[in-house]
């Protein structure tokens, strides 16, 4: 009986061992060991499959929260209009994000999944953001404090949806105007994309001194990781065709389009995202010397490696003409997740068969997942993986908003102003009997944003919360001041009127990638040339162009008093008022050459033959309104005035 006794003892100490955890100590679990020993920790334990699900990305619409718990998925991402519903709140987005994290920490492992968005100018997918100008216009400031700001902003504005990564910042060194990404670019001049990488420690937070080179960092649950893109070249391609050859030397390549990465990973960039695009013909999804022999090798980066949606499918040509020659080509280059988006069962598939055949190698697949699980340490996922409610407010807030609008005022480029020298057109005067506001873009959220907001392709109208420039126009103007809108007024309605001035907005419609290649040769689309030469014919007219690259505008520069580079402003039209009424100045500079014809294309700062129509660099500046100063005239008439109306009303009183 004694010996039952101690058999069951020794049986229910053993039992409550296992069911307290204390059967073994998981260092990956503990945030008190180093990053490495969590690391290691977690990798010995993982199965083969374990290790391919975090390799791999899927779109969200088509996961569920059995596909995460099945094939170990890692990843998901939304893509360019991707939301749980139309005007998606932020409780609507951490809901359907930690519906699919519970499935993850439900697995053998508990290994936390991490979500991407493409939260490039702003955290753009999302209704009620707030939406900053596009990269080309934050080059125009010179400003890397502001662009610095602008990180941390959008880092809090997605953490309110409860997403931990955005696909950003684009890193292009765009050399063409004619490609349709050159919106997403800094500048031509790889100078300025180098200082404009500040953008990195906004997003993810300052590194500590003596961080060691290349090791991510994020400082905690207000940032988020960063994905530094796209690796590299894609803004050096023939013609500026998407996704077409960058044909260069390896000094072009590593002097233009290379300096940029090497900044973003001295910063602690949590990731790199391979481009499209070709180098001298190969694929850069394919390139192993370029992501393992110098992303990795020579530049030391320790995050992990992704590929664009669906880029290992266009290895081959035509794309996914040999899909396991594509994962074989991809993986054994160096990418180390795959952007799978939609089929993810083949790609995990095929993967998982080229391993147990030998073609990819183990250690190959035990490098990819190291990295990936290294950014998942560093943001604090295991410790931290559920979203909360604590930054809904962020989202769209005051502050950010006014973030948004110092950054239109800063990015606006004055190309002319005036008909003759020293007689200025800008600043606009506020009070006028009544003035006119015309033009396509002077009344349309959508397309002052641009591509790449709420959805990924073109959207005009009231998209999401925001400031038109024609509604910032009239709170600026002096309430006795009428403003009239027409989009298109004929010469009759002009005549008729007599506008002491107008202010024309016109530009692109939205687009995003190669739907914007070459558009329509880079010109004004009609009706709009006619717009301004009817309007600027009649009376005075400052033109606005609202853009996403300079355009072919030369005809009709004489014929206006005033010219405009606004870029692609974002929500906050009224920054533009700001600058246009004199409440500010103007400041901002070209941040890429202004072409007089397409005919000169391609053509940048220091070609030989350069001839451009506004250089590099070019900006009139203007300085802001004063207040006229009160003198000593108008305080005595002020304190007659006060006198006779107290003695006024005191003899009225009386009798």
């Amino acid at each position: 009986m004694g010996i039952a006794k101690l058999l069951l003892l020794s049986l229910m100490s053993v039992l409550y061992c296992v069911s307290t955890g204390k059967a073994e100590y998981l260092k990956y679990k503990d945030p008190k060991q180093p990053l490495g020993t969590r690391i290691k920790d977690l990798m010995k334990r993982m199965t083969l499959a374990e290790k391919i699900g975090q390799m791999t990305q899927v779109e969200h619409k088509i996961a569920t929260a059995e596909d995460m718990k099945k094939y170990f998925i890692g990843s998901l991402l939304s893509g360019g209009g991707s939301v749980p519903r139309p005007m998606a709140t932020s409780k609507d987005w951490v809901d359907m994000i930690n519906e699919f994290q519970k499935a993850s920490l439900s697995t053998r492992l508990g290994i936390p999944m991490i979500y991407g968005i493409d939260a490039i100018h702003g955290n753009n997918n999302v209704y009620n953001a707030t939406i900053f100008p596009h990269n080309i216009g934050l080059g125009a400031t010179r400003d890397p404090d502001l662009v610095k700001r602008i990180g941390a902003a959008t880092a809090l504005e997605v953490r309110a949806t409860g997403i931990q990564y955005t696909f950003a910042p684009t890193i292009a060194v765009c050399r063409d105007p004619r490609w349709g990404r050159c919106y997403e670019s800094y500048s031509e001049d790889p100078k300025i994309v180098e200082e404009m990488t500040e953008i990195i420690p906004g997003l993810q937070g300052e590194i500590p001194a003596n961080h060691k080179k290349g090791v991510p960092y994020v400082a905690g649950k207000d940032k988020i990781a960063a994905c530094a893109k796209h690796f590299v070249g894609d803004g050096g391609t023939v013609n500026g065709i998407d996704e077409n050859n960058t044909i260069i030397s390896e000094h072009g390549l590593l002097s233009i389009h290379m300096p940029a990465y090497r900044d973003a990973i001295i910063k602690g960039v949590s990731s790199v995202m391979v481009s499209y695009s070709s180098w001298n013909g190969e694929k850069m999804h394919a390139n192993h010397p370029l992501i393992t022999g110098y992303l990795k090798n020579t530049l030391k980066f320790r995050g992990f490696v992704i590929s664009d949606s669906g880029g290992i499918d266009r290895i081959t040509t035509p794309a996914d003409s040999n899909y396991t020659y594509s994962v074989q080509a991809a993986i054994n280059a160096g990418i180390d997740m795959v952007m799978v988006p939609y089929m993810f069962k083949e790609f995990i598939g095929n993967l998982t068969a080229l391993v147990s055949k030998g073609v990819i190698p183990l250690g190959r697949i035990d490098d990819a997942v190291s990295r990936i699980l290294r950014v998942k340490f560093v943001l604090g996922l295991f410790e931290n993986p559920m979203a909360d409610f604590s930054f809904t407010a962020e989202l769209g807030k005051k502050e950010h908003r006014e973030l948004a609008r110092e950054a239109v005022r800063k990015s606006l480029v004055l190309l002319k102003n005036g008909k003759s020298n020293g007689n200025p057109f800008l600043p606009l005067p506020k009070k006028a009997p009544k003035i006119l506001v015309a033009g396509s873009h002077a009344d349309n959220l959508g397309y002052q944003c641009g591509g790449w907001t709420i959805e990924w392709q073109r959207l005009g109208g009231d998209i999401t919360v925001g400031t038109t420039i024609l509604d910032a126009i009239k709170s600026t103007i002096d309430p006795s001041t009428k403003v009239v809108y027409s989009e298109n007024p004929d010469i009759d309605f002009m005549k008729d009127n007599k506008f002491p001035y107008a202010i024309i907005v016109v530009g692109e419609p939205p687009y995003a990638e190669f739907a914007g290649d070459n558009l329509n040769n880079l010109t004004l689309l009609d009706p709009l040339p006619s717009t301004i030469q009817t309007i600027c014919g009649v009376t005075q007219c400052a033109v606005i162009i609202v853009s996403g690259r300079p355009l072919a505008i030369a005809p009709y520069i004489p014929a206006m008093d005033a010219l405009v580079a606004a870029w692609l402003p974002g929500s906050e039209g009224q920054g533009v008022a700001d600058v246009l009424f004199g409440d500010y100045g103007f400041t901002g500079k070209l941040s890429r050459t202004w072409f007089k014809s397409v005919d000169q294309l391609p053509m940048t700062i220091g070609d030989k033959n350069y001839d451009p129509l506004f250089p590099f660099g070019f900006g009139l500046t203007t300085e802001p309104k004063q207040a006229r100063p009160i003198s000593a005239a108008d305080i005595s008439r002020k304190r007659n005035y006060w006198f006779f109306t107290i003695f006024l009303a005191l003899l009225l009183h009386r009798y």
